[in-house]
């Protein structure tokens, strides 16, 4: 198959596959939070009642497992698209 096809093969997977990973990363990110802080609920950066360190560690940790779990959905996706076509999406 050409490369056109995978690369149109790759957009609608690509799309679901990024809606999915948002959706795991953040109930990743909850389970992750409860466990690590006691605390059922992640800090909003509004939040008065919360300091400065745990507001910035959630964040950060909320960005390394949404990192982390894009990447391997999207390998997954594109692996799954050259299986499909034969050629690996650009």
């Amino acid at each position: 198959m050409s490369r056109t096809v995978s690369k149109v093969a790759y957009r609608p997977v690509g799309i679901l596959l990024g809606m999915a990973a948002g959706v795991a990363a953040g109930a990743v990110f909850r389970q992750v939070w409860k466990v690590a802080s006691g605390d059922g609920d992640a800090p909003d950066a509004t939040d008065e009642h919360r300091g400065w360190g745990e507001i910035l560690a959630a964040a950060a940790l909320q960005g390394a497992i949404f990192a982390v779990v894009r990447a391997a959905v999207d390998r997954g996706g594109a692996m799954g698209v050259r299986r499909f076509t034969g050629r690996w999406p650009d």
